[in-house]
This record gives structure tokens, sequence and C-alpha cells, in this order.
């Protein structure tokens, strides 16, 4: 990856200022995706000042391949500091590939409430979709073979890498 993460991070702290300042949002609520996205979030919640709690989203139960899945050991509880209902919520994940998980993510944040609106920030945004999802701000777009993938490790310090799938046999 030729961009420090922090770069990216600084990419999108921007955007997001600029997004809310156009939509005259005063007091977004940002949440995580577990958790690399709640990595990110945390970077994004301390360059934005923002004063309310971090929400982080432990989506295993809500995804679509959880039955194949079986149960997943890293399960956590979701957190939710706030009330959702007429909120503007800044939806925060590391990678966004299939969509799928942001799809997961939505389900879950819906059964807290009501949103005013969810704006959906990633890291990095990469081919391959399978849902008609986008995200609002991104802080970098790649574009990989099928046998690649793009891992952000972490949490400190967060990095970038991309990984080659093994076959399956």
């Amino acid at each position: 990856m030729t961009e420090p993460v922090s770069t990216l991070l600084d990419r999108m702290a921007d955007a997001l200022r600029h997004h809310l300042s156009e939509q005259h949002v005063t007091d977004p609520a940002l949440v995580g995706i577990h958790t690399g996205g709640v990595w990110v979030a945390e970077q994004l919640h301390q360059r934005l000042g923002l004063n309310e709690p971090l929400g982080k989203l432990d989506i295993s139960f809500y995804r679509d391949d959880f039955s194949r899945m079986g149960m997943h050991p890293q399960v956590r509880p979701s957190s939710l500091p706030f009330a959702v209902d007429g909120r503007h919520i800044l939806l925060v994940d590391d990678v966004l590939f299939t969509g799928r998980t942001i799809r997961a993510a939505m389900n879950e944040l819906f059964d807290y409430g009501r949103p005013a609106s969810v704006v959906l920030a990633v890291l990095v945004e990469r081919d391959g979709r399978e849902l008609p999802i986008q995200a609002q701000v991104v802080g970098r777009h790649l574009e990989l073979r099928s046998d690649e993938q793009v891992k952000l490790r972490g949490p400190d310090p967060l990095r970038l890498d991309i990984v080659k799938l093994e076959p399956e046999s």
C-alpha cells in the first residue's frame, strides 16, 4: 500500500466534516463494526472530536452466512450508548467488499431504532459488490484480483495488507 493508514484516516475525517456541514448535522453518533471498523471508528472519533461515546456493533448473528459458519468464537456484545431514534449515524467499517457486512449492520442498527440518517464511511472500498451498498466516504478505492484480499491489521498501529487467498481444495 502506498499511503499510510493515518493519511487515509485524515482524508476520511475531512470528508466527513464536509459531508456533515453540507447536511447541517451537528451532533452525529459514530458506530464502528467489529473488529476493524471499530479500530477505524476510534481514530475518526478522535479526529472529529466527538463528545458522544463511540457505538460498537457485532453483526455476527446478523450475517447471512451465520448458519454455514456456525458459532463464531469471537462474538462480542454490541454497545450503542445513545438512543438511535432520530439520530444521524456515521456507520464505519474497514473494508467494503460484497456489501453483506453492511447489510447485516443496518439490520442490527434498525433493531435499536429508526435513525434520521445513516452515512457509511469505509477505510477501503474494493471491487466485487454483491449488494447495492455504496459508501459516502471512502479512504481509498482498490481493484484487486479475485485471489487477493485486503486486511486491516491493528489496532496499534493500523496497517493495510494485501494477502493472497489460498485456493480451495
